[in-house]
């Protein structure tokens, strides 16, 4: 019997795969280290729409109930291309360092770190969501947090870096030279990498429940909407890179309060730190 395969879902996650693809293919058609603020700024743009399609292409199977295998495996693959090689080839692309020299060596080695532990990211997730699988609680506990950053905000949080570094902001307050740019950004793509591997908890937004008055919380979603439009508009590279290490920097808070409290204690007990696969 033929297994159904839903439309509207895999549409939108073939939208998020081709938004992956097309970055990866437009910044190789430049010379290495012509990967520019412009260019930077525009293939970001395309992978934040990648990364609203693979919102949306989740969301929308669970309300229609269109979730399939095929869907399944063919949102993990679109996500490996899209948020794991992608970054590190617009970082690799936006480098201006002599090939062969010892720098250039340290930039692939983050490179292909990132990009490996990106993928092994979406195998252990794979596992656990087929474990998980029937059963309500352990499906429901998975919801409140992940383990390890998801490979969308590792991907957001290395081309946040790369255009930050690459902007006006960075060149007038930092006035860094390209080995420090290289240094700088290696350093973040292996420290993402170890991130999304890492048996840490991140809070997964769908958890966040507010309990405040309807007016308050309008008048929150509009002057938070009023700073977010300024922020893009002036300040983008800043903006995007706060948000995206934020979200790292609370992850990374939680969980250290919570080894500081020990496993006796009844605080942030959701954050508690996966203990290893027994062998």
């Amino acid at each position: 019997m033929k297994k159904q395969v839903y439309l509207i879902p895999n549409v939108i996650t073939a939208f998020g795969l081709a938004c992956g693809l097309f970055v990866i293919f437009k910044i190789n058609m430049v010379e290495p280290g012509s990967g520019n603020y412009h260019v930077l700024f525009v293939s970001i743009l395309i992978l934040l729409l990648a990364a609203v399609a693979d919102l949306l292409d989740g969301a929308i199977a669970r309300i229609f109930r269109a979730e399939s295998e095929f869907g399944f495996v063919f949102d993990s693959l679109s996500d490996a291309i899209s948020f794991g090689v992608a970054p590190s080839v617009l970082f690799l692309k936006s480098l201006s360092t002599e090939q062969g020299s010892g720098l250039s060596f340290f930039a692939l080695v983050g490179a292909i770190i990132y990009s490996i532990c990106g993928v092994l990211r979406l195998v252990r997730f794979n596992v656990k969501a087929s474990e998980a699988k029937g059963n309500k609680e352990e499906e429901a506990a998975q919801k409140k947090n992940f383990t390890g950053v998801p490979i969308p905000a590792a991907a957001i949080g290395a081309v946040a870096l790369n255009l930050f570094l690459a902007s006006p902001f960075a060149a007038s307050w930092l006035g860094w030279g390209e080995a420090a740019r290289a240094i700088t950004l290696s350093c973040g793509m292996i420290v993402l990498g170890f991130l999304m591997v890492c048996r840490w908890k991140f809070p997964s937004l769908k958890a966040l429940h507010f309990r405040v008055p309807s007016f308050t919380l309008i008048l929150m979603t509009v002057i938070c909407g009023i700073f977010l439009i300024y922020g893009i508009l002036h300040f983008f590279p800043v903006m995007l890179l706060g948000i995206t290490w934020g979200y790292i920097l609370l992850g990374l808070t939680l969980s250290l309060i919570r080894l500081i409290a020990g496993k006796r204690s009844k605080t942030l007990q959701d954050f508690e730190p996966e203990e290893e696969d027994a062998e």
